[in-house]
């Protein structure tokens, strides 16, 4: 990439100079990075999710932990999907033309489209789920799901630049990318590797070094609320560099702002919201004595 970024001078760089494949070729099969990239962040998060449990203040135990993965790998499958179908492409709800064994569209994750708000109410639903059959604080187990999200994120906008998907608006910048499968053939954005980065990578940092640096994990709400506030940010952010999706772009035109920035909007703001209550309330385990009162005259 550097020696490509070096040479280029100002003609863009060639996506399919990189050498990058959809994926690893197994003969009877083709594994798909992306399906690596949901499987690898999924057992990572919930491998550091163990590790944060056997921490001081932890509000689940291990049979727990078990179930949220378990449930929360559902939800992020379904409700990405769905999700992506409702909000940016409602004709694979009836779209059967699909080749191999499975032709309707709905079910065709390995050629992509799945989406975050989507699969961020499926997670939800998992969460409260869990927390209500086993009396669990949902607040609190959403603040230690939260620190977990970006390891999926960055796998997820990773995979999406190795598959060449998903690539932003054209561009001169000197890292500008010609991607394979842009009719145009310009260069553009490499909105993927913005992605990879604004909502995973510096998530990731931020969200670890204030569960493992701070007392964080006792304010609930606070580690959900950077995170909500966060990774919407990063997405409104990277929605001006990012091509809308081919059914949307009379929509972002018309509007001003793409679909994704749209549904952002309110998770911005509850973010937001979600942080300042939790900084404003005492932490959890300290108790406010209140003055002696005065001795009588």
């Amino acid at each position: 990439m550097l020696s490509l970024l070096a040479s280029a001078g100002d003609a863009p760089i060639q996506w399919a100079e990189l050498g990058l494949k959809p994926g690893i070729d197994l003969g009877f099969f083709t594994l798909r990075y992306y399906s690596l990239a949901y499987l690898g962040g999924i057992v990572l998060g919930y491998w550091h999710l163990t590790r944060m449990i056997k921490a001081p203040g932890a509000p689940m135990a291990a049979r727990h932990a078990e179930d949220l993965f378990f449930y929360c790998t559902l939800g992020i499958i379904l409700g990405g999907r769905l999700g992506y179908a409702m909000f940016y492409d409602p004709s694979l709800f009836t779209s059967f033309d699909g080749d191999g064994f499975v032709s309707w569209g709905l079910l065709r994750l390995w050629d992509g489209g799945m989406s975050f708000h989507g699969g961020l109410m499926g997670v939800l639903v998992a969460i409260a789920w869990v927390s209500r059959s086993g009396g669990l604080s949902f607040l609190r187990v959403c603040d230690y799901i939260a620190v977990n999200v970006p390891f999926g994120m960055f796998f997820g906008r990773m995979a999406n630049f190795i598959n060449g998907e998903l690539w932003g608006r054209p561009t001169d910048v000197p890292w500008a990318m010609v991607f394979p499968t842009d009719p145009l053939q310009v260069g553009r954005h490499p909105s993927q590797l913005y992605e990879a980065a604004l909502e995973g990578a510096i998530l990731i940092v931020i969200l670890l070094l204030l569960f493992w640096k701070t007392r964080a994990r006792y304010r609930p709400g606070l580690l959900v609320g950077v995170f909500t506030a966060g990774i919407a940010l990063g997405r409104f952010t990277v929605e001006f560099f990012r091509q809308p999706d081919a059914q949307l772009t009379e929509f972002a035109r018309d509007t001003g702002l793409s679909m994704g920035q749209w549904l952002t909007i309110p998770l911005i703001l509850l973010g937001i919201f979600v942080t300042v209550r939790a900084l404003m309330k005492p932490p959890i385990g300290k108790t406010t004595v209140p003055p002696p009162e005065p001795e009588p005259a």
